[in-house]
């Protein structure tokens, strides 16, 4: 094998394990919340139900998490994750025998890191902004969680509605790419 050939499956393989143990990351602190929700008896609210009439626009399946620190916790883990990945790239692209097919890539996905941060913090403030106590995003290549906090726990088709044109105006996303969550 070739040094580059080697290079590139080095870079390859990093990049899988990073996208994996965000993907890990998420799968795993979603069903943290999602136990603690049964454990202290909070509800589920409903099943997908259309929003305004327009295909595509749907309610995803809306859970009540209960906890003052969800958010701080959410945003941490979130970040944590982020600094893990971007540190990974950084290494990737530093190295000294990488070529820049490698090094370009691994900037590339840094840009694209530091552009879901920017677009989750513009989406948080602007629904924050909206009136709702509290607000963490989610973002990745093709979808969009947000989990929202409101005075009474629960977000009605209102709510869903001036919350998905946030998003959708922020992110581009359609709005069956985009799910809503309540939290109390």
């Amino acid at each position: 094998m070739s040094g580059n050939a080697k290079r590139n499956l080095v870079v390859g393989t990093m990049a899988v394990l990073v996208c994996a143990a965000v993907g890990l990351n998420w799968k795993y602190s979603t069903q943290e919340a999602l136990q603690q929700a049964e454990e202290t008896g909070t509800k589920i609210l409903g099943e997908a139900t259309l929003v305004s009439g327009q295909e595509g626009t749907e309610l995803a399946e809306d859970t009540v998490y209960e906890g003052d620190d969800y958010f701080a916790s959410a945003r941490l883990t979130r970040q944590q994750a982020r600094d893990s990945a971007i540190s990974l790239l950084e290494d990737a692209a530093k190295q000294e025998d990488a070529d820049k097919e490698v090094a370009n890539q691994a900037s590339e996905s840094i840009q694209v890191l530091a552009s879901y941060t920017l677009k989750e913090a513009q989406i948080e403030n602007l629904v924050t902004a909206k009136g709702y106590t509290d607000c963490v995003a989610f973002m990745g290549d093709d979808s969009l969680s947000i989990v929202v906090s409101t005075a009474d726990g629960t977000l009605n088709s209102t709510d869903v509605a001036k919350i998905t044109d946030i998003a959708m105006t922020e992110t581009g996303y359609a709005a069956s790419a985009i799910r809503i969550m309540a939290s109390n």
